[in-house]
């Protein structure tokens, strides 16, 4: 999943399908690739089971996978540091208790 999300052009795709399916041709334009090199962008992402492919006719549709980026989320949370740990629990102490300053 890393490496298929490492290219800059794959990580386009995935934010552009955030907002909902597309059509391959529709997909690529912004990229001003040959459309055989854009679709091995989407096989890469297809083989990370990040996104699915649908074929209707000549028109290929790619959407996300539900739920396809979970694990990089945990993954991902995970790996996070201590002190960013401690950071956010100071963040939410703080927000349930704000800081009342002394009037004279």
């Amino acid at each position: 999943m890393l490496r298929a999300l490492a290219d800059p052009t794959r990580r386009a795709v995935v934010e552009r399908l955030a907002r909902g399916p597309a059509v391959v041709s529709e997909l690529a334009e912004p990229f001003g690739m040959a459309l055989p090199s854009f679709l091995q962008h989407v096989r890469v992402l297809e083989e990370a089971r990040i996104v699915l492919t649908q074929k209707i006719g000549r028109t290929r549709t790619v959407s996300l996978r539900p739920g396809a980026l979970d694990v990089l989320h945990l993954w991902l949370d995970a790996q996070r540091t201590p002190a960013e740990l401690q950071a956010d629990r100071l963040g939410i102490h703080l927000a349930r208790h704000p800081h009342k300053e002394n009037s004279p």
